[in-house]
């Protein structure tokens, strides 16, 4: 442990936010450093082997743009590894980033994942950051590192309820001294809403149009609930009768009833969740309200639509996006005193 412990003093641990969509590191003592999408272009040669060419923005720019031997790819899928390969030259790429010079000297990383994820799962996330360079590797489960991100007072004896959205899946916990009382993960998150996008505009209007397009349109006028004025925007695509690019008007109603299937899954995982909790910790709740964390927390009304489905306040955490991997931060800088939070591996 003395080792260890001198060893750490030297190199900069990590916390990772494994994202679907994106990837977050918090380093010890300096705070979040990178925050990237999960995305890597990769180059198939004749013979199947694969080069990296870029990781996180540059590559997000590549999606649906490439040529037939370059793949942009997302080795995430619904929170878990899809591409176990891809996922460690991504891992290692923001590893050496950080690191610098230090690249003799192997960090402690902590990694946050679904509260749903199997032990296949879990061991490949584990073995993924051994093989990026980690010295050891923690695993935490996201709505623990939510809650402590948003600063929820996890170790005392009431009833913590965290609902943490992300791009891949929707993890809905009650929380009470260091432990999950109840947690329900689901595979429904800011992906499911922007193909239901995709899919709506495509049997309404005839037009297909990409991923990254429907999350422009989710984040500019997409609603969870109908509160103001209709919004609209122009979206460009390509006729599916025709074949010809074409520009076509929407507006906040149409893309509110097109994301109805996925929130109306979320708020029915949020409804489950309460009918599961013991009534003290209950009674805590309706005190002290459900909390959202996660990119899927910005959806426009999201926090009226729960409200309304409950009847129970509903806080917006601070800086939801980055609630995860400031949780998994504070537990990597308090390790001994958190090791009870941690995953077996």
């Amino acid at each position: 442990m003395f080792i260890d412990n001198l060893i750490g003093i030297f190199s900069n641990d990590l916390a990772i936010d494994l994202g679907t969509a994106n990837t977050l590191i918090y380093v010890k003592d300096k705070g979040i450093v990178s925050n990237e999408p999960s995305v890597v272009a990769v180059h198939v040669n004749s013979k199947g082997e694969k080069k990296i060419l870029s990781v996180g923005r540059d590559a997000k720019k590549m999606l649906g743009k490439t040529p037939g031997n370059i793949s942009a790819i997302r080795p995430m899928k619904d929170g878990v590894i899809a591409d176990f390969e891809v996922v460690e030259a991504m891992l290692k790429y923001f590893i050496r980033k950080i690191h610098n010079r230090k690249t003799m000297i192997r960090p402690r990383i902590i990694v946050a994942v679904p509260s749903g994820i199997t032990a296949v799962e879990r061991r490949a996330v584990k073995e993924s950051a051994e093989a990026a360079g980690a010295r050891i590797v923690f695993l935490i489960e996201e709505p623990m590192a939510a809650a402590i991100g948003a600063g929820l007072p996890i170790t005392e004896a009431y009833g913590n309820m965290i609902v943490d959205i992300g791009g891949g899946t929707t993890e809905v916990a009650v929380i009470s001294m260091s432990g999950i009382v109840y947690a329900k993960s689901i595979r429904v998150g800011g992906d499911k809403i922007d193909d239901s996008i995709i899919q709506y505009i495509k049997k309404k209007y005839n037009l297909l149009i990409g991923d990254r397009t429907a999350e422009l349109v989710k984040m500019t006028i997409g609603t969870a609930y109908p509160v103001g004025e209709t919004s609209k925007m122009n979206i460009k695509g390509r006729d599916l009768v025709s074949g010809i690019p074409k520009i076509i008007e929407i507006n906040s109603s149409e893309i509110m009833e097109a994301m109805s299937e996925p929130v109306a899954q979320i708020v029915d995982a949020i409804k489950i969740t309460l009918e599961k909790v013991p009534p003290e910790l209950s009674s805590d709740i309706v005190d002290r309200g459900i909390i959202i964390a996660g990119g899927g927390a910005l959806l426009k009304n999201i926090d009226i639509l729960i409200r309304e489905n409950t009847e129970l306040p509903v806080i917006i955490a601070d800086d939801p996006l980055t609630c995860v991997v400031r949780g998994a931060g504070k537990a990597l800088n308090e390790i001994n005193v958190l090791q009870d939070i941690m995953l077996e591996n």
